[in-house]
């Protein structure tokens, strides 16, 4: 009778993990103005979630610097532009803009990774969100969707 309880107990146990939401998501940047990511997806039921921006490259951040902003798409464009008038050590951002959702820091080499974790109540679900590269230029070709269910 034990063994059957601890049976059902470790299946309900093993099944829980299998339905439990992923709350991160890693995204890698490189020196070809890219990311390797065209996509990922939030998931509503996730409280927090947390965006680890890598990059592999082997240029420094001021020849060829990656941030991941996340924004509605309306806003994208407006962010970046403004961005550009900051500089990089202000992380071509600006500060108090209210339509960031949430962003990482500037990197390139020699820094490797750096990493967001943000609220997700500032998402709804089936919204219009992208995530982009606030280096100038690099929104052309840095750029990609964000999914909330």
């Amino acid at each position: 009778m034990f063994a059957k309880a601890v049976a059902v107990s470790l299946l309900t146990l093993a099944s829980a993990s299998v339905f439990a939401a992923e709350c991160s998501v890693t995204v890698e940047s490189t020196d070809q103005m890219s990311y390797t990511s065209k996509e990922f997806t939030v998931d509503k039921s996730c409280k927090e979630f947390t965006v680890k921006l890598t990059h592999s490259g082997k240029l420094p951040k001021n020849v060829m610097g990656h941030n991941l902003v996340i924004s509605k798409t309306a806003d994208m464009q407006a962010i970046a532009s403004e961005g550009m008038t900051q500089g990089i050590d202000k992380g071509y951002l600006k500060e108090d803009n209210a339509n960031i959702i949430a962003h990482t820091a500037m990197i390139g080499a020699p820094e490797k990774e750096t990493e967001v974790k943000f609220d997700t109540s500032k998402l709804e679900a089936g919204g219009d969100y992208s995530f982009f590269c606030t280096f100038p230029g690099h929104i052309s070709m840095m750029k990609g969707k964000v999914i909330v269910k």
